[in-house]
Parts: structure tokens; C-alpha cells; sequence
């Protein structure tokens, strides 16, 4: 059964709520077990990057940075939601899966129109990309992994697909994407040094069709091997780093593994996982975020 709507939300513009919320099922309302039930979207084609754009010192897009907390949620919220936890909530950013063969939730509501109505509503979007995973993941539900002798060539190829879902959401040039890389077992070297190649194509791609790199994973893996290449002296790195530790700390610095000079000020700290939180008698599911870092660029 959907939930009755606040008062608040009857006063709500038209304007500002797609028309097809009013059929969304309620699932978006209570996602606790459809987080875990959901159906697995299935791989999707890559498509060509678009057309490269220089990124000179002249030509490079403005950053759009935000700083204050934020959440993560399986699937897009619908809008009534977002409408009553903008001014209920202590959140101003929300992160969506924009693209990826292996987002672990569909996405009935990711639409350029829901984009321009929670933006207008003054919320900061976290996209997010979710594709090969590393070479040596153990993940049933994400079974695709990056080939360590074309990771390089996959990865600026999943660029390309994610340049191509934002610019299709209405996500401008100087948006960042951030690549999900789950954890995965340490001590791998091939493993390893796969998920940096990987991300080095992603990056590179990323620049040249006028976009930012970020990069997710958790602080034991994905990012104690990016910090280690970024310390080694590898390029190019993303431009912007989001890193799970569930500590219950909103803090973005002084983290052990990542050194206050690398990323700072263009960081997202994952620090509570998946926790049910109401507000405004509105129930989602969510990971809590605190950012100092980038995000979508504004409209």
C-alpha cells in the first residue's frame, strides 16, 4: 500500500513533480527489502564515447564542489520523497546510479525531468557509474570483471557509456562520475594493478569528453591501491575520490590510509551503511555520506 503523503507535499508546484510519479510503486517509499529483493538490471551494450573536448589549462570546465552531508540510496527516490527530506532532513546531496551494466537496483525514476525537479528542489546529485568489477572480486551479484590484459581499454570504453548517460540526464560538462569498484581481496598484484589501469582509462576518457573522474570503493582496496599509484607517481588519477569506512565519523580528513595532501577538498566519505531513516514521516533506505568534494554541475 503507498504511503499517504504529508501534508507539506500537498502544496507542492506542479511544476516541480514529474507526472509520472503519481504510478511509481510504493517500493521507492519502504525500499528496505526491495534494496536486498531488487531486480538486476541486465548488461547493456557499450556505447562509443562522445566526441572528444580538449581540456587544456583555457578550456577545462569549472568544478562544482559542495560540502555538508549527504546519502545514498539503492534506487532514485521518488520526488515526494526528496520534496519532504529537503527541508526535513539535515541532507543537501543525494548520489544516482546513472549508469553501469551492474547497478544492483533498476531505476524507473532516473529521468532528465526527475533531475531537473530535484534539482530545482536544491538538491546536489553524486553520479555514480557501476560496471566491471575487479579481477578478483567474489561477487555472485556483480559477475563481470575487468580483463587485466584490455583493463586500460575497458575502462576509457565505460567511460564512454557514462559520458553518454549524463548527457542524456542533462548533466553538464564539469559533472563528475564516479566509478563503483566494490571491495575486493587484497594482496592480488595483477588484481591491483588491473583496477588502477582500469581507472587510469577511465579517467582519461572521462577528461576528454569534457567530464570529471571520481572513484568509489572501500578504503582497504579500491582506494588503498589508488593512493599507492597516485603515490607511485601514476596518471592521470581521478579528480575526485569517494571512500566506504563505516566509522560513524562525518568527517573527511584525517583518515588512516589517506594522506591529508592527496584529494582534498574533492573527497565523499561513505561512513554509515544501510540504515532505514524517516523524516517528515517519509521512510527511505540509505547509506549516510559526508562530502567535501564535487558534484553534478549545476543546471
Amino acid at each position: 500500500m503507498r504511503l499517504p503523503l504529508p501534508t507539506a507535499l500537498l502544496a507542492v508546484p506542479l511544476a516541480l513533480l514529474p507526472a509520472a510519479v503519481p504510478g511509481h510503486a510504493s517500493a521507492g517509499w519502504q525500499p528496505a527489502a526491495a534494496r536486498a529483493a531488487a531486480p538486476r538490471t541486465l548488461p547493456a551494450p557499450v556505447r562509443p564515447a562522445p566526441p572528444a573536448l580538449p581540456l587544456d589549462g583555457a578550456t577545462q570546465p569549472p568544478e562544482y564542489r559542495y560540502t555538508g552531508a549527504g546519502f545514498d540510496a539503492c534506487s532514485a527516490p521518488p520526488a515526494e520523497a526528496l520534496y519532504v527530506w529537503r527541508s526535513a532532513s539535515p541532507y543537501g546531496a543525494v548520489n544516482i546510479y546513472t549508469s553501469g551494466s551492474q547497478r544492483g537496483c533498476q531505476q524507473p525514476r532516473l529521468t532528465p525531468q526527475w533531475v531537473s525537479t530535484v534539482r530545482a528542489m536544491g538538491w546536489k546529485l553524486v553520479p555514480t557509474h557501476v560496471g566491471l568489477q575487479a579481477p578478483c572480486a567474489q561477487r555472485d551479484d556483480k559477475p563481470l570483471r575487468i580483463d587485466p590484459a584490455r583493463a586500460e581499454e575497458q575502462g576509457g570504453q565505460e567511460a564512454g557509456e557514462a559520458a553518454q548517460a549524463l548527457q542524456e540526464l542533462g548533466l553538464g560538462p564539469g559533472s563528475p562520475v564516479y566509478l563503483d569498484i566494490e571491495s575486493y581481496p587484497t594482496g592480488d598484484a595483477v588484481c591491483s594493478a588491473a583496477v588502477v589501469d582500469f581507472t587510469v582509462g577511465w579517467t582519461r576518457a572521462l577528461w576528454a569528453a569534457g567530464y570529471r573522474s571520481g572513484f568509489y570503493s572501500s578504503m582497504s582496496s579500491g582506494i588503498a591501491d589508488i593512493v599507492a599509484a597516485a603515490r607511485a607517481g601514476r596518471a592521470p588519477m581521478p579528480d575526485a575520490i569517494w571512500y566506504a569506512r563505516w566509522d560513524g565519523r562525518p568527517t573527511t580528513d584525517g583518515q588512516a590510509g589517506l594522506p591529508d595532501d592527496l584529494w582534498a577538498a574533492h573527497r565523499i566519505h561513505q561512513y554509515r551503511g544501510s540504515a532505514d531513516e524517516t523524516y517528515g514521516g517519509v521512510t527511505l533506505n540509505i547509506d549516510r555520506d559526508q562530502l567535501d568534494g564535487l558534484v553534478a554541475a549545476d543546471a
